[in-house]
């Protein structure tokens, strides 16, 4: 499938210019219009503006443009009327004024103008009953940064600071601090402001113990407890963090063979280092559970945005049964199974989930992905190096849509 390749430069902490190529479709933007959805800060302002210089842009993030048009939305559609036909228009955080949706639909039909609308959050045009353009515009993300975006990737430093362009390539302590606003301001502007929630203080221990059970299965009524709140409210956090684009649910693979398979979803942050700053982890290393519980969500988030990326949408799933042998990843209908292993040298031990799987289906294609220093065979399973691993998944080497 053909990416767009966008060269953004980014300054780091020495002033060195980073080209990072982000990698998203936006195939057939000719004849169609884009919603593009993405948590804040991974760069969707800077790529639109990059990739479309020449396009008409409205930030409704500048204070004046939104004043401007909030007091009267009309202008919206006034002011685009005396364009050519055909014109590119950007709205930038458009969910901060659903209302200009009704413009932007009668601009498409009349003019056959074409818009890229993007959001932080698709909650408000979800919730709110609001326009959607019928079917008019295609739904793309724009993820954290990939390995593949990145010139010489080092995989430590994107585990212990995550790939948020901002802080992947800062100074460690400088990292921290500027997750610690994020995350403050994101608790101020996505949840406050938009008054999501009516008790700030509790969904903010939700957060700490959603970080507690990142990568593991959800279970509502333990996590309720904790937080000293029913069933139903938990579930409607975690939607939240999902129409936010702060989380993400990855299914339990349902096909039963021969075990009993458990159906509960499993809940990773966007980013690994959310859970890094609400568990206070920092300076991982190789060799301790914390690290192997960040490499393994590293590459799951990996695996998420190449998803994504190729729309192969519900095709990542895991694999775990009632006697607790489990696979981290499986991608389509068992074509692939995964499974991650922070360890040096992958033995034997570690190998009982992926042998399990493949007695109830041979025909699937068996990979751990590890520290190990080369790629070898251990029997039918693949032992591939986390960093050969990342170029070949993004090589289309890993796995293609049938």
């Amino acid at each position: 499938m053909y990416l767009w390749v966008c060269k953004i430069k980014h300054t780091t902490f020495n002033h060195l210019k980073i080209m990072y190529n982000r990698l998203i479709s936006f195939a057939n933007l000719e004849e169609d219009s884009v919603f593009l959805f993405g948590a804040r800060q991974t760069g969707k302002s800077t790529l639109l503006q990059v990739r479309y210089p020449d396009a008409i842009y409205y930030d409704l993030l500048e204070r004046s443009t939104f004043e401007r048009l909030q007091r009267n939305p009309a202008l919206l559609e006034q002011e685009l009327s005396v364009l050519p036909n055909d014109t590119l228009v950007i709205i930038d955080e458009l969910p901060l004024m659903p209302i200009l949706l009704d413009q932007v639909h009668r601009l498409i039909v009349r003019k056959n103008m074409r818009f890229i609308l993007t959001g932080s959050s698709a909650r408000k045009l979800k919730r709110q009953g609001v326009n959607t353009l019928g079917g008019r515009a295609m739904i793309r993300t724009l993820y954290p940064l990939v390995s593949a975006e990145i010139p010489d990737f080092e995989l430590n430093r994107a585990i212990n600071q995550g790939l948020l362009p901002r802080h992947y390539m800062a100074k460690p302590a400088v990292a921290r601090e500027r997750l610690k606003a994020y995350i403050s301001v994101y608790l101020k502007e996505e949840i406050k402001a938009e008054s999501l929630v009516r008790n700030l203080q509790t969904f903010n221990r939700f957060l700490e113990v959603a970080a507690l059970t990142n990568g593991e299965m959800v279970n509502y009524s333990n996590i309720a407890s904790d937080c000293g709140i029913d069933n139903k409210t938990v579930k409607e956090y975690f939607a939240i963090l999902e129409e936010t684009h702060i989380g993400y649910m990855i299914p339990a693979y349902q096909k039963v063979v021969k075990r009993k398979l458990r159906q509960s979803p499993r809940f990773y942050y966007f980013d690994v280092a959310i859970p890094n700053y609400l568990l206070s982890r920092h300076n991982l290393q190789p060799g301790s559970a914390d690290f192997g519980h960040a490499f393994e969500h590293l590459l799951i988030q990996e695996l998420i945005a190449y998803m994504g990326y190729h729309q192969y949408e519900n095709q990542l799933s895991y694999w775990h049964t009632y006697q607790d042998q489990e696979v981290d990843a499986i991608l389509g209908d068992a074509q692939v199974a995964i499974e991650f292993k922070s360890t040096t040298e992958v033995q034997k031990r570690h190998l009982s989930g992926l042998k399990a799987f493949k007695d109830e289906h041979p025909d699937a294609r068996l990979i751990v992905v590890s520290l190990d220093e080369r790629r070898r065979l251990l029997g039918d399973i693949e032992i591939i190096p986390a960093a050969e691993f990342l170029q070949d998944l993004w090589a289309d080497k890993i796995y293609t849509q049938d």
